[in-house]
């Protein structure tokens, strides 16, 4: 498996982002820190990313990933000819979302899938600051952890990806 580095991650995400230019959508972005998995929803529109961890880390313990984002939403503000002030990056809002936290070290890929799913169940633009009222709780029993590993290998078998 090929790794893409950081300034092809950049060109990609901002290509997807300039072929949905005009339109205001939430963009999902599974990231991974090198051993734990978060989601980033953007709306580039507004400029707003929303942070969602289930350790409950701040997007601060990631610099490398926050630089990365406001580099994308600098350039797509940029190739849209959108006029702000010097601030820059300081434009940009980052919001961490309170969502449920995992209790062991391992279930972080299915909080993330799990965070895509409710926000897309909902068509929002927007994800709250104390996540959906929907969805809202401490942690996610392990009913409802299995129940998105059941849904994501459903996926992947209509997708006929192992055969």
């Amino acid at each position: 498996m090929k790794v893409m580095r950081p300034d092809t991650v950049t060109e990609y995400v901002l290509r997807i982002l300039n072929d949905n230019k005009d339109a205001e959508k939430l963009f999902f972005i599974p990231f991974n820190t090198g051993g734990h998995w978060l989601l980033l929803a953007i709306n580039p529109i507004r400029e707003i990313v929303y942070y969602l961890d289930s350790l409950g880390n701040d997007w601060t313990t990631y610099p490398d990933m926050k630089i990365l984002i406001d580099t994308v939403l600098q350039a797509f503000r940029a190739q849209r000819d959108i006029q702000t002030s010097r601030r820059g990056a300081n434009s940009i809002t980052w919001i961490k979302v309170a969502c449920p936290q995992q209790r062991n070290q391992i279930d972080c890929g299915y909080f993330m899938l799990r965070f895509m799913r409710d926000t897309l169940a909902l068509g929002r633009l927007m994800i709250p600051t104390d996540y959906f009222e929907e969805f809202k709780c401490a942690f996610y029993t392990k009913d409802q952890v299995d129940e998105i590993k059941e849904e994501w290998c459903q996926f992947m078998i209509e997708l006929n990806v192992f055969s």
